[in-house]
């Protein structure tokens, strides 16, 4: 959710820390935010559950990749 609401109000996400334990927005908001990007119209619950497990797959992915670290976000700028 939170990497979601950043990108749909075109906030910065190089600079976005993602805290774990930070609650944001309700759980209304947070379906909503789902249903949006999940690119399904009227999914399943299974559905969501698959996409919200792939979108957590991919970010960890990324937040680990050197490519997307402070070190080079100079030269990879929005990567």
């Amino acid at each position: 959710y939170q990497y979601l609401s950043r990108y749909k109000r075109e906030e910065d996400l190089d600079h976005f820390l993602f805290i774990p334990e930070r609650t944001e927005g309700t759980e209304k908001e947070c379906l909503k935010l789902l249903l949006e990007y999940c690119g399904r119209h009227n999914p399943s619950w299974t559905e969501l559950s698959n996409f919200t497990h792939f979108l957590n797959f991919q970010l960890s992915k990324c937040e680990k990749s050197f490519f997307c670290s402070p070190a080079v976000r100079e030269d990879f700028q929005g990567f």
